[in-house]
């Protein structure tokens, strides 16, 4: 049922009487555990799951969801008493890169769109992959068996990276990063990397 609403940003209800659409944008926030036990990949605690129970589990959002999803990421347990608070950017500095890029965006596209909304077709006309990026992408779809759409979406992430660097063209470490952004725990539990 989700996948009309992000794909479109749009949702369609249907009735005997009449249909009716209504603007359905929004921002999809999720977090779940890697396993049911919740200690895999610890330092500190041991996983109790086996693999079929961790894939079992995972499996629990579809693949044409996850598809959907810009940004898969495996957080860590951080320890509070060894943060070092001088290394974090303040949000009045991240506040003013995130402006400097949404006008870069805009002006790329020439009205108010972002990557994020911006049509395939021209996105790959303004930000093109070079020769090596290109190959990078493939090894990788190839690897992951990603989708066309996943391929987008690290290309959409990738370049608002770049953005966010004031980068004028898509660099290979916001590609790098863009894809450590779409491993997901299941991936090593199907290749059998978790014991």
């Amino acid at each position: 049922m989700l996948r009309q609403p992000m794909e479109t940003g749009k949702v369609t209800i249907s009735r005997a009487a009449s249909t009716v659409t209504y603007p359905a944008q929004f921002l999809l926030l999720g977090a779940m555990n890697p396993c049911p036990c919740g200690y895999l990949g610890s330092r500190h605690f041991y996983c109790t799951c086996t693999p079929k129970q961790i894939t079992a589990y995972t499996n629990r959002v579809s693949g044409p969801i996850q598809d959907r999803i810009d940004i898969l990421l495996k957080l860590e347990t951080v320890s509070l008493d060894q943060e070092i608070i001088d290394h974090n950017e303040p949000s009045i500095v991240i506040r003013d890169r995130v402006t400097i890029a949404r006008e870069r965006q805009y002006t790329r596209y020439g009205n108010r769109t972002s990557n994020a909304k911006v049509s395939n077709e021209k996105l790959l006309g303004c930000c093109q992959l070079n020769d090596e990026q290109q190959k990078m992408m493939q090894q990788w779809s190839s690897k992951h068996n990603w989708s066309a759409r996943v391929q987008m979406k690290v290309i959409r992430l990738a370049r608002t990276i770049s953005d966010l660097s004031l980068d004028e063209h898509i660099t290979n470490e916001a590609i790098w990063e863009a894809v450590t952004m779409r491993r997901s725990q299941s991936s090593k539990v199907q290749k059998g990397l978790v014991k």
